[in-house]
């Protein structure tokens, strides 16, 4: 746990890190949207994907987070990918079969299924994890905000909204950091979290969530003291400190990422299949 940088921020002076937050969350989004487009063919999904990872590689080699910290966030993938194969195979499938375990047998359909969903979780979990580590929480917390704005046309709380979720986001790391002491201090104790009965685990776990409670509650509440203390008003007129300019490469960098949603857009209302191209072309 304590290699989890979801939510961590990394300070570099990097260009993604100089970018405007509004367009690092934008471009969050359009990314996303990418990501769920299904193709002509699976081929062709899966070279889209494998460009969009391009691009997240690239985007984490500039942002200087290293690869093994997103692969060590992946580790628990691997229950879930069983899962979900489990659970395609299950449900009833046609097409080709891949293979046969005595009278079952296994689908590809199945399989791409599970990959699929597998796939688009990787991307948007490196996705976040770019955001986070390159996004300061109040920066991000401006950004919302900024996009919030036209509702306070209705009353919403756009500030309130904004300001829970960039909490929220700053409190991941703190929370994981504070699971990995309890662990720890229980595992002195004699708790075991590997082995043992089932009746055993439960017990283990249960000592390990009920600290965790009591210290997240603990946390919010001198928290709360602390915004009251120093005269917080969620209400009341704000001014900022550094305030947020858009600039060039902003603009640059929003006209590549508009465009890149276009291209994908426009390869799946056209059908393309770059193997089939590529094959009549040889």
């Amino acid at each position: 746990m304590a290699n989890i940088a979801l939510g961590r921020y990394v300070p570099y002076n990097s260009f993604i890190h100089r970018l405007d937050p509004r367009l690092k969350l934008f471009g969050l989004i359009v990314l996303m949207v990418g990501i769920f487009i299904k193709f002509v063919n699976v081929p062709m999904n899966f070279i889209v994907y494998g460009l969009i990872f391009i691009l997240i590689a690239m985007m984490m080699m500039v942002s200087r987070i290293k690869f093994k910290t997103l692969f060590k966030q992946l580790k628990a993938l691997w229950i879930m990918i069983t899962f979900l194969l489990i659970i395609n195979t299950i449900v009833p499938n046609s097409g080709a079969i891949a293979f046969s375990i005595g009278s079952w047998n296994i689908y590809w359909n199945a399989i791409f299924q599970t990959l699929y969903i597998v796939i688009r979780l990787v991307l948007m979990i490196a996705l976040t994890m770019v955001l986070t580590s390159t996004t300061r929480p109040l920066d991000l917390t401006y950004a919302i905000e900024w996009y919030l704005l036209p509702f306070k046309v209705i009353r919403f709380p756009t500030h309130e909204i904004a300001m829970t979720i960039s909490i929220a986001l700053r409190f991941i790391p703190t929370l994981l950091d504070e699971t990995y002491r309890i662990m720890k201090a229980q595992a002195s104790r004699g708790v075991d979290f590997v082995s043992g009965k089932l009746s055993e685990k439960v017990r283990a776990i249960v000592s390990l969530i009920v600290p965790l409670f009591i210290s997240a509650f603990q946390r919010s509440e001198e928290l709360a003291n602390a915004m009251e203390a120093r005269g917080y008003n969620p209400s009341g007129k704000r001014t900022r400190y550094r305030v947020m300019k858009w600039r060039v490469p902003d603009s640059i960098a929003l006209i590549f990422v508009v465009g890149l949603l276009s291209g994908i857009i426009v390869l799946a209302a056209l059908k393309v299949d770059f193997v089939a191209i590529i094959g009549n072309l040889f």
